[in-house]
């Protein structure tokens, strides 16, 4: 199992807080399955005055008899098993002598919450008398994204302004991918990660496979594994109307990326989709994309809307359609109708992302000169264009394309990206621009020449 994968950065952080001086109080959340209990379990490792406890949806009374339980434990009071209130046991714990700073992690914090509305403001007084002034650090974890919020980080929460940091975890991406398949190169692993992102579960579920459709049919057309049903168990504890949502993500999934589109494919206002768009944007589910040239993006009216969950993409685009056929037991054909359309529906996609994600790696390295904006750009001036990038402070212009295949590409990609780049400098008034190419398939030796000759021009085989 390497769920602890590429989280160097995010542990740091917590030990930053850990070294400060007093007592801190952190924030953690995320969404389900992307490692935020594994990057604890790593932080609680190296601190041995700790107490992890794991609330549940049982009753508020239950999960005060467990974690007075804990605390008896941890302190060796057997008399803190049978406190009656959480004033009682967090006084005992921050009485507790130490020879270093405790920790106290209360994971799926949101529970408490749920089953306890006063909760939050139990421990906004917990906090204020007992805890602030005890070398404590306290570490609040939860994956549903929404009611982490309103407990604690939302205006409106008895712990707003309480925190001395707060911690998004989401999902790894795809440049650490290959750490969870050691010796495999990054061209046979994006079809997997096209699949499943980087939500570390749902990568170790494809582990074992060298062919990523068994992974498929085994992992997630099977009606008895757990990722058959995954979006509903996302989505329900975080939305009330998980109907309404299932329509719209699927509208967006199956190609419907206008405001208007997505409307009409549902048969409602526009004015209707805006609250629902909101949530799944909240929940880094969904989000909206203008041309990266949009000075203004907010006000812009060329916004779509897309899926940035990768696993959501596929369920929703191959798996929920044809869930009648699942439940039949027709699991090739639902299999065939994948193949059909993963590479041109699915993973050519994905594969546009990553070459995003590279020239933005590319640009902090200094390999392509350094640009403040990277995305991609459709419209009247230039069609589409898969990556364009920008620099603001020298006016510098690159223009890109992706290319997932598997016959190299020739000096007609070039030209014909020279043309868009060439309108795209007219629009944004670039004072140059450059061009690279992305391609699974490699290039021709035309091509590769034209590169030698010609500095403005980069290409790129692997990613």
């Amino acid at each position: 199992m390497r769920r602890f994968v590429n989280r160097t950065k995010e542990l740091a952080s917590l030990e930053k807080q850990y070294a400060s001086d007093g007592s801190s109080l952190v924030v953690v959340y995320g969404r389900r399955r992307v490692g935020k209990t594994a990057l604890l379990s790593e932080f609680i490792k190296r601190h041995g005055d700790s107490l992890y406890f794991l609330a549940t949806e049982e009753s508020a009374a239950q999960n005060l008899r467990y974690f007075c339980a804990q605390a008896a434990e941890l302190t060796g009071n057997p008399l803190l098993a049978t406190a009656a209130d959480w004033y009682t046991a967090f006084k005992a714990l921050a009485a507790f002598p130490t020879q270093t700073k405790k920790l106290l992690v209360i994971d799926e914090f949101q529970y408490l919450g749920q089953s306890d509305p006063a909760f939050p403001s139990v421990l906004q007084k917990l906090w204020d008398t007992v805890l602030k002034d005890a070398n404590v650090m306290l570490v609040l974890c939860g994956s549903l994204v929404s009611l982490m919020r309103s407990q604690t980080l939302d205006y409106g929460s008895p712990l707003y302004g309480r925190r001395t940091g707060q911690l998004r975890l989401r999902q790894i991406p795809f440049k650490y991918y290959h750490e969870f398949y050691d010796g495999r190169p990054n061209g046979e692993l994006l079809p997997f990660y096209a699949v499943t992102g980087g939500v570390p579960k749902y990568i170790e579920a494809f582990r074992g496979y060298d062919d990523v459709f068994e992974g498929i049919r085994e992992n997630v057309l099977d009606p008895q594994s757990f990722l058959y049903e995954e979006p509903y168990f996302l989505l329900q504890k975080e939305v009330s109307e998980i109907g309404s949502y299932f329509s719209l993500i699927k509208a967006i999934a199956m190609g419907n990326r206008k405001l208007s589109e997505i409307a009409a494919e549902l048969g409602v206002k526009q004015t209707n989709l805006t609250k629902y768009l909101k949530v799944l944007i909240d929940l880094d589910l969904v989000e909206r994309e203008v041309p990266v040239t949009e000075t203004a993006p907010e006000k812009s009216k060329s916004g779509l809307y897309r899926i940035t969950d990768n696993y959501i993409a596929f369920w929703f685009r191959f798996v929920y359609p044809y869930r009648t056929y699942l439940e039949r037991g027709e699991t090739e054909y639902v299999l065939s109708r994948i193949k059909e359309g993963f590479v041109q529906n699915l993973v050519s996609f994905v594969y546009e992302d990553v070459c995003r994600e590279r020239l933005w790696e590319l640009s902090a390295a200094g390999e392509v000169g350094h640009f403040d904006k990277v995305g991609s750009y459709w419209g009247s001036a230039a069609g589409e264009v898969d990556i364009v990038a920008i620099d603001l402070s020298e006016k510098r212009l690159l223009c890109g394309e992706c290319k997932y295949s598997v016959s190299p590409k020739g000096l007609s990609v070039l030209h014909e990206l020279q043309k868009k780049g060439e309108a795209l400098q007219a629009l944004t008034g670039a004072r140059e621009v450059s061009y690279v190419i992305f391609s699974t398939g490699g290039f021709t030796k035309g091509l590769l020449d034209e590169a030698k000759r010609d500095q403005s021009v980069r290409l790129f085989s692997e990613i």
